[in-house]
């Protein structure tokens, strides 16, 4: 049944509950120094007809899927007891149990994979995705990453047509609109460009996620980084701003860099203070801020602009009124997994317990509680 179905390494948070389909392996451009995901990946397009099968494969697995459900009493529906069911008949059926994962969340969202799905040509896929409403007309919502080089290389009219095939929401990793950081980390694009590929897709009526990664430039450009960057989705007006913060990967370019004096990181109370900085410098804008990612510190900085900015600015600055000690408590329950909001302190018994786990390193040596952050965050990239 699995065949050739290919998915690849990643997706954003927000696609979860998303089918993945892929119509590139690998990333055309491969460069940024912040980034080893594809590094050993050979980029290439994979024919429409190949991305057909797939599709194929998984309209055949949806049958078979609805076939056992109705053999269970369960009337097509995907529930829980199918899916023991499921895992009882094809355990070993990455198909099976990936469209059975997506129909059990409903089998409305589809995900085009791998970094930037858009370099192909517009006809293509405005094909595979016609296809694709045609296998699956459950599906009202496709996403998928594009590169700002890309999209800004697209006409506004070929951005439209994919949006009246069914693309409904391009997902791109501005990460800097500061050109000093974009060329430190060999991102492969100018502020301008940024600027002029979320026009067009806005333009054209897409859907824009835009990604802003907070740390990226490290202690020389922090300012530079938050205000520039603020200063061009300013120009875009994105459907979303998601937050995205940075941490050094081992084995990437940027951690040679690192290692080798040319970049100095910043901490988490200094990414803080940067966020702050850029939430303050989003003006005329309608956008919704999202912070969607386990590395991000404060999960609750969502909202959406004008209207929330104030009360943004005063999560992060309650979090500054924390004494030092509680600051530190919460950090090292947010990385470890045991806390998500500031209010989650006031757990008596769970404060007791991570406050006895941070007085545990009083012996250890400066910076060893540091250090061990920094291991327990490299588990969510």
């Amino acid at each position: 049944m699995q065949g050739n179905f290919e998915q690849g390494p990643i997706r954003p948070p927000s696609e979860a509950k998303s089918l993945l389909i892929r119509l590139t392996r690998g990333c055309p451009w491969n460069k940024c120094a912040f980034c080893p995901t594809y590094r050993d990946t050979k980029f290439s397009i994979r024919t429409v007809e190949e991305v057909k099968g797939d599709i194929r494969t998984a309209a055949a697995a949806a049958e078979k899927i609805r076939a056992l459900s109705q053999d269970c009493g369960e009337g097509g529906r995907v529930t829980e007891r199918l899916l023991h069911a499921l895992y009882g008949h094809w355990a070993d059926d990455g198909v099976v149990s990936s469209v059975a994962a997506w129909m059990y969340f409903g089998g409305t969202s589809v995900f085009l994979q791998d970094a930037d799905s858009l370099v192909r040509k517009t006809d293509d896929v405005v094909e595979i995705l016609s296809f694709l409403r045609e296998c699956f007309p459950s599906v009202s919502r496709v996403t998928t990453y594009c590169r700002s080089r890309t999209a800004s290389q697209k006409s506004v009219e070929d951005l439209r047509r994919l949006r009246g095939a069914g693309l409904t929401r391009i997902h791109v990793g501005m990460e800097s609109g500061c050109d000093a950081v974009l060329g430190f980390v060999r991102k492969g694009v100018t502020a301008q460009q940024h600027v002029e590929a979320g026009r067009r897709i806005r333009e054209a009526g897409i859907s824009l996620s835009e990604y802003f990664m907070p740390g990226l430039g490290g202690a020389k450009w922090s300012r530079e980084h938050a205000e520039h960057t603020a200063r061009a989705l300013n120009l875009v007006n994105p459907d979303f701003i998601r937050l995205r913060t940075l941490h050094v990967k081992p084995g990437s370019d940027l951690d040679a860099k690192m290692r080798a004096g040319d970049f100095t990181p910043i901490g988490d109370e200094d990414i803080l203070r940067e966020i702050r900085l850029f939430i303050e410098h989003l003006e005329g804008i309608t956008s919704r801020i999202v912070s969607d990612h386990i590395l991000n510190l404060l999960e609750e900085l969502e909202g959406t602009l004008p209207e929330d900015k104030g009360r943004l600015l005063e999560i992060i600055d309650s979090f500054f009124r924390l004494p030092e000690r509680e600051r530190l408590i919460f950090r090292v329950g947010r990385r470890t997994g045991s806390l998500r909001r500031l209010s989650d302190l006031s757990d008596r018994e769970l404060h007791r317990r991570i406050g006895a786990f941070v007085d545990g390193y009083a012996h250890r040596g400066e910076g060893s509680l540091e250090r061990d952050l920094g291991r327990a965050m490299h588990r969510f990239i």
